[in-house]
């Protein structure tokens, strides 16, 4: 099973355009706020008209711009997991998760919300209306009533924007459970890379409207390939980059330092990116090191990060970071230098 989508839509100044193709595993929509994420999901499922395209649900058009193709949403198969749910306040928990069934007789119909109620761990809470649920009790309510209509695919648009941290982390592996017995193809929102590393094997990344090609998690990390995919990967430190007068070295003109640089250079690239946990105290003699004193050390709760300032960097330049011990010794002032091994920067468009 599979979907592809190929879609434009304008609203003012902004313009989407998006073209990935899902199948089998999950897939991730990761990108910042505001990139065209949702929208991209409201014209899947039929809750906005795209100006131009194609969207096709298994072999099945749902959407043809060229062939005046639009079926409604409830002929579409698609599966909506809102943000804040959109539970029906008036129904209890029985009721929200029948009203996806309708289709069925009345004896079919209780038989398929005693399953879901079930499969959900939603016993006991039948008769509650929404507002008597904690935020998990209404994600799976709202789960089980996308799962009643027997989709074709389910959209998640940021499942878990609603609830706290130690909530998420509660229900997070109960809808991957979810998800892996649910046949369809699955399309999962989020700006979060952690959320989507997690959960999604495939990854589509999302910039200003615009979809770049569906990778897998693994080579998104290891090679992002632009800035804006760098920084949704993790990566912290980016600062401008230019060609080197020799091969194999790249400039960077703001910290004031030439590097050799494993990977190969590339026309478009701007920038040159490496991650905290890469950053380490120089070995003597080592190549690639920069010297710089440390402006700050940002404590979490179990982490810290030491921000750098390289002795060369010109005003306004960019800090280092570098991740260290929470017990970390160090003080304001201090000297460090620290390597930037070859294998480990990135080159970035």
């Amino acid at each position: 099973m599979a979907l592809e989508v190929r879609v434009e839509k304008t609203c003012g100044d902004f313009h989407l355009k998006a073209e990935f193709q899902a199948e089998g595993e999950p897939l991730a929509l990761l990108g910042p706020s505001g990139c065209g994420k949702s929208l991209t999901l409201k014209c899947i499922a039929g809750i906005e008209r795209p100006d131009r395209g194609r969207i096709v649900l298994d072999g099945r058009v749902l959407f043809d711009s060229e062939r005046r193709i639009d079926l409604p949403p409830q002929k579409r198969q698609v599966g909506y997991l809102f943000q804040q749910y959109a539970l029906f306040p008036h129904m209890t928990v029985a009721e929200n998760i029948a009203a996806g069934c309708r289709r069925l007789d009345r004896s079919q119909r209780k038989k398929r919300v005693a399953a879901l109620v079930a499969m959900l761990h939603l016993e006991g809470l039948e008769g509650l209306r929404p507002r008597q649920l904690s935020g998990g009790q209404q994600q799976r309510t709202a789960l089980a009533r996308i799962l009643a209509s027997e989709p074709r695919a389910i959209l998640l648009d940021e499942p878990f924007s609603a609830l706290d941290s130690h909530l998420k982390w509660q229900l997070e592996p109960e809808l991957r459970d979810v998800l892996e017995a649910f046949g369809g193809v699955t399309l999962w929102v989020t700006h979060d890379r952690g959320e989507a590393c997690r959960n999604c094997p495939r990854v589509c990344v999302m910039e200003a409207g615009r979809t770049a090609p569906v990778r897998d998690m693994g080579s998104l990390l290891a090679d992002p390939q632009t800035v804006g995919a760098a920084r949704l990967s993790g990566c912290r430190n980016c600062v401008k980059a230019e060609r080197g007068e020799t091969a194999g070295f790249v400039r960077l003109p703001e910290w004031g330092v030439t590097l050799r640089c494993a990977a190969p250079w590339r026309d478009g690239v701007t920038a040159l990116g490496i991650r905290e946990e890469r950053v380490r105290p120089a070995r003597p003699d080592e190549e690639n090191t920069v010297e710089c004193a440390l402006t700050r050390l940002v404590e979490d709760v179990s982490a810290a990060t030491a921000l750098l300032r390289p002795l060369t960097a010109g005003l306004g330049a960019p800090l280092l970071r570098m991740a260290v011990e929470k017990d970390a010794a160090l003080k304001p002032g201090e000297r460090i230098t620290v390597a930037l091994s070859a294998e480990d920067l990135l080159l970035l468009e």
